[in-house]
């Protein structure tokens, strides 16, 4: 029975830790970089994109960095890509986009909004989006 307790209290302790791990990589890594895509989103393709991520899916601090290197994905690569018309018209479909932890590194798309799913430390291309929107 006591090691029951003291393996409960264990598991208690580590919890609380990686809580605040998790929100602190959050706010401090995830956060920012979502905010800066979507305003690099809007500068070069006109339009605004929400970008939301579903921290519900996010269990640890582990899970974090993909989503925010997607982030910065898009951050980078959306200035080249956006320089023409159809580009922007392209992009410009999309209206949300949410990011979740799954088990695959995934990009879907359908009636405006965007799901990426980010596994490990593998998160889709900014190239996955753009060629799922220039279809």
């Amino acid at each position: 029975m006591k090691r029951v307790v003291i393996a409960a209290m264990m598991v208690l302790s580590v919890t609380a830790l990686a809580g605040k791990e998790e929100r602190d990589f959050m706010t401090k890594e995830v956060k920012p970089a979502a905010q800066a895509a979507a305003a690099k989103y809007k500068s070069a393709c006109g339009c605004a994109l929400a970008i939301n991520i579903d921290e519900t899916t996010f269990k640890s601090k582990d899970d974090m960095p993909a989503a925010r290197n997607l982030c910065n994905f898009i951050a980078e690569g959306v200035g080249d890509y956006c320089n023409d018309a159809a580009s922007k018209k392209a992009m410009c479909q999309m209206k949300s986009l949410t990011i979740k932890k799954g088990d695959d590194a995934t990009f879907t798309f359908k009636a405006g909004k965007g799901v990426a799913t980010v596994y490990g430390i593998t998160a889709p291309s900014f190239e996955m989006l753009t060629g799922e929107l220039d279809k």
